[in-house]
């Protein structure tokens, strides 16, 4: 499947907003903090007011290049957050947090959801006790994502759980770094989702 290969400190300058796309560079070195502009020449001239459809384009964008996922995959999801009950805006946020590849990131499994994709795709990681190497798997309440017995001594993985140790902790998920797995207590609420999006103009985006 296709994937974007290019610089990502680009996307992060593109949306103005860190997307902390290479894990603790985003900290440490982020190109973002040195040149807050928009990649390409910087004109002189005066740039145009931008249009209601290209502020729901530019929150669609951001959403995507934040979790990593392609355009025919994010309709997917998107299709299914409207399917779903209640709010459709928090319900694509919601169905984006629970993906394998997001919650092993959470988790602090990885330093990156990029970095965490490969993990899994690598088959490190198990479902309920069964190998998962699909990164877009759901998660759902109750569900337990461990890291396979021959996996544990993972260098990537034992570096990323040292570096998370005090990291941010979310209440819907419960960590368990004795054990390497995670275990998702329930689906996040909008104020414990820290993306910096407007999901209401991405809604208003598949509306149009």
């Amino acid at each position: 499947m296709a994937r974007y290969t290019g610089p990502v400190c680009k996307l992060c300058r593109r949306e103005g907003v860190k997307l902390f796309l290479k894990a603790e560079r985003c900290v440490t070195k982020c190109t973002l903090d040195r040149r807050p502009t928009p990649p390409g020449p910087q004109g002189t001239g005066r740039r145009r007011r931008p249009t209601e459809f290209a502020l729901q384009w530019r929150e669609k964008q951001k959403l995507r290049r934040a979790y990593g996922v392609l355009e025919a995959q994010f309709r997917r999801h998107f299709r299914e957050a409207v399917r779903r009950s209640g709010s459709t805006g928090i319900n694509i946020l919601q169905i984006l947090e629970s993906r394998l590849d997001n919650i092993v990131y959470r988790a602090g499994f990885a330093g990156s959801r990029a970095q965490a994709r490969q993990l899994v795709c690598h088959g490190h990681f198990a479902l309920n006790g069964r190998k998962t190497d699909i990164p877009s798997a759901l998660v759902g309440p109750g569900d337990v994502v461990s890291v396979r017995e021959g996996s544990r001594q993972v260098e990537v993985v034992v570096q990323s759980l040292a570096g998370s140790s005090g990291r941010h902790t979310h209440a819907w998920l419960s960590v368990l770094p004795e054990a390497m797995s995670v275990r998702l207590n329930a689906l996040p609420l909008r104020t414990e989702i820290d993306t910096l999006v407007t999901e209401q103009l991405v809604v208003e985006f598949y509306a149009r």
